[in-house]
């Protein structure tokens, strides 16, 4: 029996198998970060190729959440009415939909990848002015953000819970909070981003306040049944910055707010982090925030083969693979796993004459 293709069951929803969809930005969305055909075909397919929980890519709460001006959304009703024919189609496949709430913080307002340019976009190419927990930029060339205060923040994580009520009724069957990366959150969480003196800095408990709150709020929005995960950046790889021991009590006071699966990444909030990037690199910090705080976890990051994915699960490193690139290069990565683990794979109808 294959640990990977084990059911997972988080609260009233169960996961047919332990691989997940990681979250992946496609920059690819609509007039004021509507969902496109683009969406449905890129999550559809990852479901249809096997994937038990299909994340959707960073979601922002609000307008200013946004990463790029072609980031999707999840602030209105129409973006409700959007994602619902990606998450029928998703769930209509065998597999659960779930969506990343996000808030891109000061690294919002800028160019996507392949752009020309990059850095900050311009208020004159739809561009906005970014917020943070202070007024430093990420980088020089990127936008300078204005300090949220306590009323701002509470305005974010009333954002949150807006939207995670709206993603239900979009379709979505759980709900991430994308605490990493250096948006938002990570920003606060991170001595490295946030110098603040009030109640919302300082010592640990003060930077962990927001992302609780926002935890809080989350959990209260989609009442009991629904899964909440959070994805946390592990470490900052950097002397000063947060650490796994950081992570493994955020970890507890996230289980204790509700959530029920920590997904764990990590870097983001340094700009020229000594991450040592290999394979399955994330994975220890995963396993060490798993045995020491208690709760499920996520692992992610450069996991490629079958048998890697295995033994993370068989291992007690982690509950559930989370795959990004390889299932950008091979959307039916799971269904083949499936086969080379000794799972009985399973094909759609449509596809059958090719076994």
């Amino acid at each position: 029996m294959s640990a990977l293709f084990t059911p997972l069951a988080l609260r009233g929803v169960t996961l047919p198998n332990r691989v997940a969809m990681a979250p992946m930005c496609q920059y690819s969305a609509g007039p004021d970060g509507l969902p496109t055909d683009w969406h449905r075909v890129h999550l559809g397919s990852r479901a249809v190729g096997g994937a038990g929980l299909v994340l959707s890519e960073a979601t922002a709460v609000v307008p200013e959440g946004r990463i790029t001006p072609q980031d999707v959304g999840l602030w209105s009703d129409a973006h409700v009415d959007a994602w619902r024919p990606v998450t029928a189609f998703v769930a209509g496949q065998g597999a659960v939909p779930a969506v990343q709430l996000a808030h891109a913080g000061f690294k919002a307002s800028t160019y996507r990848p392949w752009a020309p340019r990059h850095g900050g976009v311009p208020d004159a190419e739809g561009g906005w002015t970014p917020v943070g927990p202070g007024v430093d930029p990420f980088v020089p060339d990127y936008r300078t953000p204005a300090a949220l205060d306590e009323a701002g923040i509470a305005a974010v994580v009333a954002a949150f819970a807006t939207a995670a009520r709206r993603a239900l009724d979009a379709g979505f069957a759980a709900v991430e909070i994308h605490a990493a990366h250096g948006y938002l959150l990570h920003e606060f969480l991170s001595p490295l981003t946030n110098r603040r003196t009030d109640g919302y800095g300082g010592d640990r408990a003060g930077r962990m306040r927001f992302t609780l709150e926002v935890a809080r709020a989350v959990r209260a929005a989609v009442g009991e049944a629904v899964p909440v995960l959070t994805r946390i950046s592990a470490t900052d790889w950097t002397d000063g910055g947060w650490t796994v021991e950081d992570s493994v009590v955020l970890a507890g006071e996230l289980a204790a707010a509700g959530v029920d699966l920590v997904d764990t990444s990590s870097g983001g909030a340094a700009a020229r982090a000594a991450v040592p990037v290999g394979p399955g690199y994330q994975v220890p910090l995963a396993a060490r925030i798993r045995r020491d705080a208690g709760v499920p976890t996520g692992a992610v990051g450069l996991i490629v083969e079958p048998e890697q994915a295995e033994q993370i699960v068989a291992g007690g490193e982690a509950d559930l693979v989370l795959l990004g690139r390889e299932l950008l290069r091979d959307p039916y990565w799971p269904r083949r796993a499936a086969a080379k683990l000794g799972a009985t794979p399973s094909w759609p109808d449509q596809y059958t004459r090719a076994f």
